[in-house]
């Protein structure tokens, strides 16, 4: 069967072609995420999370805000995190229910490895790669998450 694609201007066929190697890139990112840090007790996800409170404390709904994840994902990878020793809570001066999360120092010294790690793979895969390239592809994904935070799709 084969979907027809004649109502897309140029642009939005380029987008939608943007769309799809995102996709794709995303799985390879994940991918060789969790094969950076599976030996440290952490997946993609759980790095993601820690990633996110490596500066300061903060809540499950912080935390999702800022990484553009549900709460609910988060609450449940915080869940794991905390289990495993990496994450603490503690209370929040702001909000009597919603817990502050932090790293244990276990959770400062894994990240320090996986800092350490990413550094060293970002250097290898971005080799060869002009840094006016990756600054240009960095300013349009900003652009394009920015209007995409501001334009849902219009449903008929």
């Amino acid at each position: 069967m084969t979907i027809n694609h004649t109502n897309h201007t140029p642009g939005g066929t380029n987008f939608t072609k943007l769309i799809l190697e995102a996709f794709r890139l995303n799985g390879a990112l994940i991918a060789a995420g969790d094969q950076l840090v599976d030996d440290l007790g952490l997946t993609s996800a759980r790095w993601q999370v820690l990633g996110a409170l490596c500066e300061s404390p903060a809540t499950v709904a912080e935390i999702a805000r800022r990484m553009g994840l549900t709460r609910q994902n988060v609450q449940r990878i915080a869940d794991c995190l905390a289990t495993g020793g990496f994450v603490t809570t503690s209370a929040n001066p702001a909000h009597r229910r919603a817990k502050l999360y932090s790293l244990t120092p276990h959770g400062t010294t894994v990240m320090e490895e996986v800092n350490h790690r990413q550094a060293e793979w970002a250097n290898r895969i971005a080799d060869g790669i002009g840094p006016t390239q990756l600054t240009e592809a960095v300013s349009l994904m900003t652009v394009l998450t920015e209007r995409l935070g501001h334009d849902l799709p219009r449903r008929k």
